[in-house]
């Protein structure tokens, strides 16, 4: 079985190679001509900024077009060039006024004529926004998705939801009974005791997954839920502690993207 090539800069799953061109490479533990990674081995990339290491799922790829621009590739299947940070939004903004951005950007790809959009940081929180839009339209379309409250509550209580989803403005009454309902079914292997609060409000609920007045929603598949929970946290964790799921999640970094997964429990008094 053919392993893939695996570096600490980047290893796309859509390979760079079938696109005749390589990525930027500032470390390189398994080369062309080294040892191949063990199996079972997570390969890990290197953030440009912080030189943090951490798998694809936690760090995010900058692509570079061939005019020069960088671009968000949260997907990280865009063909060409790619350098991967994982620092949070205020820091790559940050990084990227001060021109650190672009002068690692320039080391990881050994090019002097790169360009990068003052709006990377918006750029790239639009991305992971739409990437999260685009999973839940998915998973409806398969069938792993149900919303509508007396459906999500029937499936809470029978412990068919492994995921529940509530829109930001959705009534704090409909929360708490499904929230409760949700706990009545308890699973064993439940990453929440509650509900989560999406970043967005119904309507953009209802567009994303093309039905009318999506308000709850229930994940009834496992490995759906666990899609759309990593989703989520990949979008929350880079907007920071101060927007997302209940707020708190920390930065993007070397650790594994499940510490911030499960939202904070908040009492309202």
């Amino acid at each position: 079985m053919r392993t893939p090539r695996s570096d600490t800069a980047s290893v796309d799953t859509c390979s760079p190679a079938k696109a005749g061109v390589q990525e930027a490479k500032p470390e390189a533990p398994f080369g062309a001509s080294g040892p191949r990674p063990l199996p079972g081995h997570t390969p890990e990339r290197t953030c440009i900024l912080t030189r943090r290491k951490g798998t694809k799922e936690e760090l995010i790829r900058l692509a570079l077009g061939p005019d020069g621009s960088i671009a968000p590739d949260v997907r990280a299947c865009a063909p060409g060039r790619g350098a991967w940070v994982g620092v949070g939004r205020a820091d790559l903004d940050a990084a990227n006024a001060t021109g650190k951005l672009k002068a690692a950007l320039q080391r990881a790809f050994k090019a002097n004529s790169i360009e990068v959009p003052a709006d990377l940081g918006e750029r790239t929180t639009r991305a992971l926004r739409q990437g999260t839009l685009d999973r839940l339209g998915m998973e409806a379309r398969s069938g792993k998705l149900i919303n509508g409250f007396d459906k999500v509550e029937s499936a809470a209580r029978s412990g068919q939801v492994h995921l529940l989803i509530h829109a930001a403005d959705a009534g704090d009454d409909g929360r708490s009974k499904l929230d409760q309902a949700l706990r009545v079914g308890g699973r064993p292997d439940a990453h929440e005791p509650q509900g989560m609060i999406f970043p967005e409000g119904r309507t953009i609920l209802s567009m994303a997954l093309g039905r009318e007045n999506v308000v709850h929603i229930a994940l009834t598949d496992p490995a759906a839920a666990s899609r759309v929970r990593h989703a989520l946290a990949r979008w929350r964790t880079f907007t920071g502690p101060d927007r997302g799921l209940e707020g708190g999640g920390p930065a993007l970094g070397a650790g594994s993207a499940e510490a911030v997964l499960t939202p904070k429990i908040v009492t309202k008094e």
